[in-house]
């Protein structure tokens, strides 16, 4: 209770409904805000447990995570916990492994009733809920009970399942900085490294597929097939063993809006837009909601009649943008990486974008590495798209792009340096070095 002339001001009350990722650091925010604030959660504080159950998947904190967690004085901390990863890390079928940097040098991505979070079964009464209960929110239950409240969900036909690299020797198995990737079309693995020295091996595949495999011996003659260079490191009893532990999860991507009722409830994180985790943005963009929330906050004085309804107008085509992404990313990192056309795009998008740093930008640089709006980075792809298209002569000729028959070479004429990119080999402005590339093919 503060006081202003002599009479008591009382703090508005915000209750947090879930103590996750999202909601404890909303928490957070509204504290240093002054707000009095509740946490609730209907599940017993997991510090405190002796068997602690449920689900997990490795996580990705990336610059639009680091900036919330900034914000609140956290992000050393958190850092501190993680691993970072500076590229991609592809193995092809006969075990080859070649990496595909994410950015610039320098840009990495680090890995009915309810119960209060210290376990009373207290009551208040709150000047605003924040949902922050993920993607099978109960808040959000109620908001479907109105008309005009838009929501879906869908579960794609593919589910994971966790295996565990050991470390070898007390050392990681494989090269710890890196996203592992098995990209095999349809389906594909990934391995992440952790503190403990282990990887986490996620094998994200169709359900009809994870039921095909029947016994052990089947497991080990599928990993021969696809993955052998991954069985004397994960072991074969340990492959035959965890690959039948639990089935395979599935995943499911939600949108709805708006994100409020009135200035009383809002929703953010899986509560308002759970994605599938191909992206690496899952809790990035629940962060995000964090620091938009308090940005629009600070624009408005605090008003929650004014925030609320502009914070839907600002969050959701974000959102919907960023669950979109996350199920094309899916096929990019399956099937994608595994042509050498888009290895070949890669580069040039590159070369590009350090010749024209403001003009070209990588959409995977755009989502990961920046604060632009999810939205306003897929236009933006969308239109370099246009511009990269080589079949689009017009718009190229604007950027001093020229074509031949037998070969193309791109022709980027700037102020102090011409650079020639063609078939045969990629002149990069940035560091000089050529690099080779791949027979030209029309799409």
């Amino acid at each position: 209770m503060e006081e202003l002339a002599g009479r008591p001001i009382k703090k508005k009350v915000v209750a947090v409904v879930g103590g996750g990722l999202v909601g404890a650091l909303n928490a957070c925010f509204f504290a240093k805000r002054g707000f009095d604030v509740e946490v609730f959660e209907s599940r017993e504080d997991i510090r405190k447990a002796k068997i602690v159950k449920g689900r997990s998947i490795n996580l990705a904190l990336s610059h639009r995570g680091r900036q919330a967690l900034k914000r609140v004085g956290m992000e050393d901390k958190i850092v501190s916990q993680g691993i970072p990863m500076h590229a991609r890390m592809i193995h092809s079928p006969s075990g080859k492994q070649s990496p595909i940097p994410y950015g610039k040098k320098g840009q990495v991505r680090l890995p009915s009733q309810l119960t209060m979070a210290d376990g009373s079964n207290d009551q208040i009464k709150a000047d605003l809920i924040v949902g922050c209960d993920g993607a099978f929110s109960a808040i959000r239950k109620q908001f479907l009970r109105r008309s005009r409240f838009n929501y879906s969900q869908t579960y794609i036909p593919h589910g994971y399942m966790e295996l565990t690299m050991p470390p070898i020797d007390g050392e990681f198995a494989m090269k710890p900085n890196y996203l592992h990737i098995w990209p095999r079309n349809t389906f594909m693995m990934i391995a992440l490294p952790n503190l403990d020295k282990t990887f986490t091996c996620t094998l994200f595949m169709p359900f009809d597929e994870f039921e095909k495999i029947t016994t052990g011996d089947e497991v080990i003659e599928f990993f021969q097939k696809y993955f052998s260079d991954t069985i004397p490191l994960i072991g074969v009893d340990a492959l035959k063993r965890d690959y039948f532990r639990l089935p395979a999860q599935a995943m499911v991507s939600v949108k709805c809006s708006p994100y409020h009722i009135n200035d009383k409830c809002v929703l953010m994180g899986d509560a308002a837009h759970a994605v599938v985790p191909f992206y690496g943005q899952g809790m990035n963009a629940g962060f995000e909601d964090c620091i938009v929330f308090d940005e629009i906050l600070e624009q408005l004085n605090e008003d929650f009649s004014a925030v609320l309804p502009e914070y839907t107008r600002v969050r959701v085509p974000d959102d919907h943008a960023i669950a979109d992404l996350a199920m094309y990313n899916y096929i990019e990192m399956r099937a994608h990486v595994n042509s050498k056309w888009f290895l070949f795009r890669k580069h040039v998008d590159n070369v590009l974008h350090c010749i024209m740093p403001k003009t070209i930008i990588p959409l995977y640089t755009m989502v990961t590495f920046t604060r632009t709006r999810y939205h306003e980075a897929v236009k933006r792809w969308h239109w370099q798209d246009k511009v990269r298209h080589l079949r689009h002569l017009h718009t190229l000729n604007s950027l001093g792009v020229f074509h031949t028959f037998e070969h193309f070479s791109i022709v980027i004429q700037g102020s102090f340096e011409v650079t020639v990119l063609s078939t045969a080999s990629i002149k990069s402005g940035c560091n000089s070095q050529w690099v080779n590339t791949l027979p030209f093919r029309n799409i």
